[in-house]
């Protein structure tokens, strides 16, 4: 069965943040490079990462490259080249985890480049209110080194993740349709409300725009609070036939001077709450910051008693 039939008839389970499974392996993320910090020199800890994830039930790895850009490795002191090397490294990675955990239990699962907001290189919370302002051409400038670069490592589909405007994504997926159309693509938004993305513009509006193109297999919201998901996907689906994505956080705030996410202490089934969503129409259903193995086993879960 294609990925894009499997995603239609019953959808897949994504994994959780990859932040979660490194910092528990001891790598410091408190830096502008983030989760991409481990991929300089910790490539085993990035593999082990989307292992567990794979244990946990997972049928969709999404890459370490969301704030893996070549512009931040270069304000960190290395060469275009280097950061076009960390970024190949961060897809195949995810690919060789994949394939040794077929080879151990038989089960084929895929794996998503991901292609994080310009608001994350700013690593001052940007991509949670889409308060900057760039040209189409500015944009290409910027997402093109890596996106080539993860594209070159022929990943199953690309994941437009975090986004919290509709031009910029948009224009990546004009480019994608203009030189790569037959790559599925899935494209997620942060909210500001469960009507807005985070920089205002309604969700019907960004729907309707995103469903034009033909070669995105999913549209919906990420590193949200679980309590907005529910209306929010239903305004997604008033608007589109494509499959739902949603892979929320675990309600935390992001503290973007100390670059952490703020304690919480409210409580989420995501055995529950992955009924609700399904019956809405999400087909791709994870956890995003803050959420780990638990979450995923959790939806997991669900989808075996489907």
């Amino acid at each position: 069965m294609s990925l894009t039939k499997q995603i239609k008839n019953k959808g897949l389970v994504l994994d959780g943040a990859m932040s979660y499974e490194l910092e528990r392996q001891g790598v410091d993320t408190n830096n502008e490079l983030w989760t991409a910090t481990a991929l300089i020199d910790q490539l085993e800890k990035v593999y082990q990462a989307h292992w567990d994830y794979f244990e946990a039930g997972a049928d969709l790895v999404i890459t370490d490259t969301y704030q893996a850009n070549v512009q931040a490795y270069e304000k960190a002191g290395y060469s275009s080249q280097e950061g076009k090397k960390f970024i190949a490294d961060g897809v195949k990675i995810a690919k060789k985890a994949r394939d040794d955990f077929e080879g151990k239990t038989g089960k084929h699962n895929y794996v998503a480049g991901t292609i994080g907001a310009y608001g994350a290189y700013l690593a001052d919370g940007s991509e949670y209110r889409g308060d900057y302002r760039l040209s189409k051409d500015e944009y290409l400038e910027f997402h093109l080194p890596r996106l080539e670069t993860v594209i070159a490592e022929e990943p199953d589909l690309l994941a437009i993740e975090t986004q919290p405007k509709l031009d910029e994504p948009l224009a990546l997926l004009d480019w994608l349709s203009k030189n790569h159309p037959e790559l599925p693509v899935y494209v997620s938004f942060t909210l500001l409300d469960s009507e807005h993305i985070s920089d205002g513009t309604p969700i019907s509006e960004v729907a309707k725009a995103i469903s034009k193109f033909s070669q995105v297999i999913g549209i919906g919201i990420n590193c949200v609070k679980p309590d907005l998901v529910t209306d929010a996907l239903k305004n997604f689906a008033e608007n589109t036939e494509i499959p739902l994505v949603v892979y929320p956080n675990l309600g935390a705030v992001y503290d973007s001077k100390i670059k952490q996410w703020k304690e919480f202490d409210q409580k989420y089934d995501f055995s529950k709450l992955t009924n609700e969503w399904y019956q809405i129409g999400a087909r791709l259903i994870g956890g995003c910051c803050t959420t780990g193995p638990k979450q995923i086993k959790e939806i997991s879960n669900y989808f075996e008693r489907l």
